[in-house]
């Protein structure tokens, strides 16, 4: 799968980096010892943050940022991983949806990047696109209904919109049957080292948790050239 970051996000954003993990999984319902690792992460985010201090997560800033350059107002549509780290900072417990839409939240979590999670075998085309949402553009979160995101970063396939940093689509999430995954690690920090640590811990969980195998991780970004 080709990944383009468009001149649209380059321009707003021109320190991007991304990582893609793709990965061959066994999903499973459940996994103690993957929210064994959540919980204990929850205790220590609790003791940590509070949901103020969890905007000034360099991850979570930038991605902020980039919203409202985009035209979109991050308060409104929160970025997933703030809103993760908000609900457990709250005291709340996490939604246990399965084994990877779990452990993708993890490593969110962890690194404060929205990272996009998808069964591979349902993109259309080999080429992801990295833009931003229009309006009217027709969309369906998972979970959310139709959603505006008009002014969000999108990632678009040959049929249309697939993720953005709030929600992905329904069309290519993962569930109980999915084997073939691609994770999205959005870096609007442009920290490279840390997209890469968080690409490998993804690719350590995968293969902990879901029995990952043939897992490999691709940089992209705005530092490529043309």
């Amino acid at each position: 799968m080709k990944i383009i970051v468009s001149e649209e996000i380059s321009s707003v954003c021109p320190e991007f980096a991304g990582a893609a993990v793709e990965a061959w999984v066994t999903n499973t319902q459940y996994c103690e010892l993957l929210w064994q690792e959540i919980n204990a992460l929850a205790e220590q985010f609790k003791e940590k943050y509070s949901t103020v201090t969890i905007k000034d997560i360099p991850s979570i800033d930038a991605t902020r940022k980039v919203y409202k350059l985009c035209g979109k107002d991050p308060s409104r549509y929160r970025p997933a991983a703030e809103a993760l780290i908000r609900r457990m900072v709250q005291g709340k417990q996490l939604y246990q949806i399965d084994t990877l839409v779990d452990l993708v939240n993890l490593a969110s979590i962890a690194y404060g990047y929205s990272i996009g999670g998808f069964d591979a075998d349902k993109f259309v085309g080999d080429t992801l696109t990295l833009g931003i949402g229009k309006e009217g553009e027709p969309y369906e979160g998972i979970g959310r209904g139709m959603l505006n995101i008009a002014g969000l970063p999108v990632y678009r396939d040959a049929e249309g919109g697939v993720g953005t940093p709030t929600s992905d689509h329904e069309r290519t999430k993962m569930t109980m049957q999915t084997t073939h995954v691609m994770v999205l690690i959005n870096g609007y920090d442009g920290n490279r080292e840390h997209v890469n640590n968080c690409a490998q811990y993804l690719k350590e969980l995968f293969e902990k948790h879901a029995s990952g195998k043939d897992v490999n991780i691709v940089e992209y970004g705005s530092f490529f050239t043309p």
